[in-house]
């Protein structure tokens, strides 16, 4: 008997692991789509990439080389060398660019054997941003909530909310058109299996 009662929240909670990693590819859906139509901003395309890579040895915590690159101030000063790592503007003169592409194992940052190298991408989204300026934000915990203007869409008359102008502008760029809007049983079928794993009652259908 126990064992037929937790079925149901087995499937919950199976259905809600499911909806996360759905988000999550989403979300890394649209930043990437973001990152081809936008301005890049340091919070969302350049923090994930230095965090990931370079944070461990030039960051808040350590500065290997008097090097630190979470903050405007230590990423832009004259290093010990006579370089800067970032000059805003100008790539060519830019430290950091010139290790993460060195062909040199012994220069190239990250260290080969302090992880995984900047993939192709992740290079050309740093290129791009310092010679866009190398703006540097605070981190977004700090900063001020601010609603996103929603963008143009191909058919003005679809969407039902704010949400669904970034939906469909991703749809539209992909080339991609809505299915159609499901039956209300089908939808409450699908709002009951994913919330408490069982499907509705007729009266509930009704």
């Amino acid at each position: 008997m126990l064992r037929q009662q937790a079925q149901p929240w087995r499937r919950l909670l199976a259905a809600g692991f499911t909806a996360l990693a759905w988000v999550a590819a989403c979300a890394d859906g649209a930043r990437a789509a973001e990152t081809r139509h936008a301005r890049l901003e340091f919070n969302r395309d350049i923090r994930p990439i230095l965090s990931n890579h370079c944070f461990k040895c030039h960051g808040p915590a350590v500065q290997e080389g008097d090097l630190r690159l979470d903050d405007a101030t230590g990423a832009l000063a004259e290093l010990g060398s006579g370089h800067k790592a970032i000059v805003p503007g100008d790539v060519g003169a830019s430290e950091l660019v010139a290790r993460v592409t060195s062909a040199d194992r012994e220069l190239r940052m990250p260290p080969h054997d302090a992880g995984a190298a900047l993939t192709p991408a992740q290079i050309a989204t740093l290129r791009q941003w310092i010679a866009a300026g190398a703006e540097y934000q605070r981190h977004w915990a700090y900063l001020p909530v601010r609603e996103p203007e929603p963008p143009p869409v191909s058919d003005s008359a679809w969407p039902r909310s704010a949400i669904d102008h970034f939906i469909l502008a991703e749809l539209d760029r992909a080339g991609l058109a809505p299915a159609p809007e499901a039956a209300r049983a089908t939808l409450i079928r699908r709002v009951s299996l994913d919330l408490i794993g069982l499907p509705p009652t007729p009266a509930e259908v009704r």
